[in-house]
């Protein structure tokens, strides 16, 4: 590989790479920090489980290669990190929404939308059916264009971008779709070694050692030569998830991660997704009806709401708000999902 091993010894660390209180506020001015200061007991039973090393996953045969490969994915999003501008003298957000507009044949989805996701955070997107979550995503991604406003990824204004130069941006940021939108064609291993052979830096046998060290490391190990559509839905999610990593990607945005899940894999998922962030320091948006699962993962949360982010900021914020609309949407989810 292009880069020597030695130099990546420090993916294996733990340490956090919390925000200082000067990070904590958002390009829009808000200063949340006060809010970050509490923290759920399932966010701190997520810190813990973050702690173990992804490599410790993989067998000993591939995980030189599988370290190296991801010793650089973990160099990568430092240093894209570091490279985000600064705003209003202020650290830059890795992925921002500014007064972002959307319609659909005269239905307002999203209307004067705004949020951000500093690097290496985790922003939970919420709020019920058809508010226009997964159209954010959409956006993002560049498959839909906003009618109104300005995103931003990386610092980059990607707002009119063509196809060409989407391209570009995808090579940073990818997405976990609700069906996994894997090629059912080919195997399990052919999806997941994809990238990989797409970006020509790695031998064969290289490629096939990530492959196997990808797909141990999200739980679905010895599955390269099986087919998409003899996987569980959970499965597929967690394929997806490898067939990502093969990207080196800087974020990740995943759509509805635990829908169609049993209660045991949205729980491997969400560690999963904890111990990427923490130990590979990408930014990651969760779009998710499952309070459980965004409070274990959330640095923030924005709440969409008749067309508006009717809320923006922590998690424990919200859980604290006197707000009618949250305290309703937050009493209905413990009705349908009793803490227990």
């Amino acid at each position: 590989m292009a880069r020597d091993r030695s130099e990546n010894q420090q993916y294996g660390s733990t340490r956090q790479h919390e925000a200082s209180e000067h990070e904590k506020r958002d390009l829009f001015g808000k200063d949340d920090s006060e809010g970050a200061a509490h923290v759920s007991d399932d966010r701190l039973e997520a810190r813990s489980e973050a702690e173990a090393p992804l490599i410790s996953d993989v067998s000993a045969d591939v995980a030189p290669v599988v370290e190296e490969f991801m010793g650089q994915a973990a160099q990568q999003n430092e240093a894209a990190a570091e490279a985000v501008p600064e705003t209003r003298n202020k650290p830059g957000s890795y992925i921002s929404f500014e007064h972002v507009s959307k319609s659909f044949d005269g239905f307002v989805v999203l209307e004067d939308v705004s949020f951000c996701v500093l690097p290496g955070e985790t922003l939970c997107i919420l709020g019920r059916s058809g508010v226009g979550k997964s159209v954010s995503l959409h956006m993002l991604m560049g498959f839909l264009k906003p009618d109104s406003g300005t995103i931003r990824v990386a610092g980059d204004d990607i707002t009119s971008y063509d196809e060409r130069k989407m391209q570009i941006v995808r090579r940073k940021l990818t997405m976990v779709f609700q069906n996994g939108a894997l090629f059912d064609s080919i195997t399990v291993g052919e999806n997941v070694a994809f990238p990989l052979r797409e970006r020509g830096e790695l031998t064969e046998e290289q490629i096939l050692q990530v492959v196997k060290g990808l797909l141990e490391m999200v739980g679905v190990a010895g599955m390269e030569d099986i087919l998409p559509s003899d996987l569980s839905t959970g499965m597929k999610r967690s394929v997806a998830i490898a067939r990502a990593l093969a990207a080196q990607p800087e974020a990740i945005l995943y759509d509805e991660p635990t829908t169609m899940v049993d209660p045991l894999m949205a729980h491997l998922l969400g560690d999963l997704i904890e111990r990427l962030k923490q130990q590979l320091h990408l930014t990651s948006i969760v779009v998710t009806h499952d309070m459980r699962f965004a409070k274990k993962l959330a640095d923030r949360v924005v709440f969409l709401h008749a067309g508006k982010a009717h809320f923006f900021g922590t998690m424990e914020e919200m859980e604290k708000s006197d707000d009618p609309i949250l305290r309703e949407f937050l009493q209905l989810d413990e009705l349908v999902m009793p803490n227990s």
